[in-house]
């Protein structure tokens, strides 16, 4: 293997890490608002039982626990911010209290990688389309969160979408 396949293949490991992340971010905060935990509670439950896990043979990806982390604490530090860019994006008759908590739990992750430096927001959108279609493989979810969320990564991240 080349040093430059060597490359391609961190790189990629990273990536798979990284979008498990968003899955697992998601997860973790829906499981906040159903059970009350804190957030430090649930992050160290992740890591230790849920990361790589494996469960009747099948084996969970594991993620990248600076992500995660990073996922949980902006969109706990930032959710209300968070939350008013989710309400302008959604019909004025569906404020984000009205939304499917997984959804709800979608769109506060979203939110904070869009707030938080480093992740281009398109790749932001497309990832966690992806994790919509995980969790609604069947329904409309997944066409609502793009439109949700590319109207919430441009107001977080206007200069991103000119030109």
């Amino acid at each position: 293997m080349t040093s430059e396949d060597k490359r391609k293949a961190a790189t990629a490991a990273k990536r798979k890490k990284r979008s498990a992340s968003r899955l697992y971010a998601v997860q973790a905060l829906y499981q906040m608002e159903m059970s009350g935990q804190t957030v430090e509670a649930v992050a160290r439950e992740f890591e230790s039982h849920r990361f790589g896990m494996e469960i009747d043979e099948v084996e969970f990806a594991e993620g990248d626990p600076d992500h995660f982390r990073m996922l949980l604490d902006w969109a706990v530090n930032w959710q209300a911010k968070i939350d008013q860019m989710t309400d302008r994006a959604l019909v004025a008759a569906w404020p984000i209290d009205r939304i499917d908590p997984v959804l709800r739990a979608l769109f506060r992750a979203a939110g904070a990688e869009f707030l938080a430096p480093g992740t281009p927001p398109k790749l932001a959108i497309t990832e966690f389309v992806d994790v919509a279609r995980a969790f609604f493989p069947e329904g409309k979810e997944p066409k609502f969160v793009n439109a949700v969320l590319d109207h919430m990564a441009r107001e977080a991240n206007p200069g991103a979408f000119a030109g």
